[in-house]
């Protein structure tokens, strides 16, 4: 039985384990949340390295980019080398393949036309794939980075400025420690709805990472979609009664909830068999396409009435 372990900056209350069968391969999959405590992650990754097939590294990112340019974040990049045996990844590899297939397979094979409409992706820099899509697609993109990154209150309409933006700036946001640049911890609990509602409101689909999402989310969104990952049946539940129409999920959904991208990317690692940095983008959509990995779509108020009247 192969075994992936993501260890987590984010909260332990989040933590869930299942055993699973892919490509006929069976897996138990784990993500232990260490409430913002990096000593904590460390401890883990050194105590669990050699044991387990691959670590996902989870509520940081080790990189971030800009353009065709990726930056190093310091305290993520020291966390990963408490690993020294078993290969660990943050998910940007599977970001860079299968999101940008999850936005053409919407297009594509669901009909969702996005030319026109207005998307809030809170963070591009740490979901490029995804950005470039929807941007190919036609959509009216607002990009939150420096809003939900930063909290500095201006949007960008742009990836072309976003990447000079980021290009000027992203060398010394990197040196910062993570939990100014993210959620961490009890941090992923806390919500300040209105800082940012405006743009929630503007938006058709509001796309990136759960937990920026959520930090703003405001108690009322009619009607809108959501394309994210890493919810629980919690989140399911107040995205249903703030009125989300449908939940698009980037990764699958696995005894109740769908796991971060960093925990998916190191299933690939693991039934590879190579190093992270052996693996190519065409091994990830060859792996992608065997698995039949396609976004679970979830039509929030359907999906209770069919509950209720079944």
């Amino acid at each position: 039985m192969k075994k992936v372990v993501s260890v987590s900056l984010g909260s332990s209350k989040r933590n869930h384990k299942v055993e699973t069968e892919i490509l006929g391969e069976k897996f138990t999959i784990e993500r232990i949340g260490t409430d913002g405590s990096l000593a904590r992650a460390s401890e883990l990754i050194r105590e669990f390295d050699g044991r387990v097939d691959a670590f996902g590294l989870g509520g940081t990112d080790l990189y971030i980019c800009a353009g065709k340019k990726r930056y190093v974040i310091r305290e993520a990049k020291r966390l990963a080398k408490a690993a020294t045996k078993t290969p660990i990844v943050d998910g940007s590899g599977l970001k860079n393949t299968l999101e940008r297939k999850t936005i053409k397979y919407l297009h594509e094979k669901e009909n969702i036309d996005f030319s026109g409409k207005n998307v809030l992706l809170v963070c591009a820099v740490d979901r490029f794939g995804m950005a470039e899509s929807f941007e190919s697609c036609g959509a009216k993109m607002t990009y939150g980075d420096l809003m939900f990154g930063l909290g500095i209150p201006v949007p960008v309409y742009s990836l072309n400025t976003l990447n000079k933006i980021a290009g000027i700036i992203a060398p010394i946001v990197c040196q910062l420690p993570f939990k100014y640049l993210y959620p961490t911890g009890s941090k992923q609990e806390e919500n300040d709805k209105k800082r940012f509602e405006k743009y929630y409101k503007m938006a058709d689909i509001i796309a990136g990472d759960f937990h920026y999402i959520k930090k703003h989310l405001p108690d009322n969104l009619p009607g809108k979609t959501i394309i994210t990952n890493t919810v629980t049946l919690s989140d399911i539940e107040a995205l249903r009664n703030a009125g989300v129409e449908k939940l698009i999920t980037t990764t699958p959904n696995l005894d109740g909830r769908s796991f971060g991208t960093n925990v998916m990317e190191a299933v690939l690692v693991a039934l590879s068999g190579k190093k992270p940095q052996e693996i190519s983008v065409q091994d990830y959509e060859n792996l992608l396409d065997k698995m039949n990995f396609v976004p679970r779509i979830e039509h929030l108020h359907e999906d209770k009435e069919a509950v209720v009247n079944g």
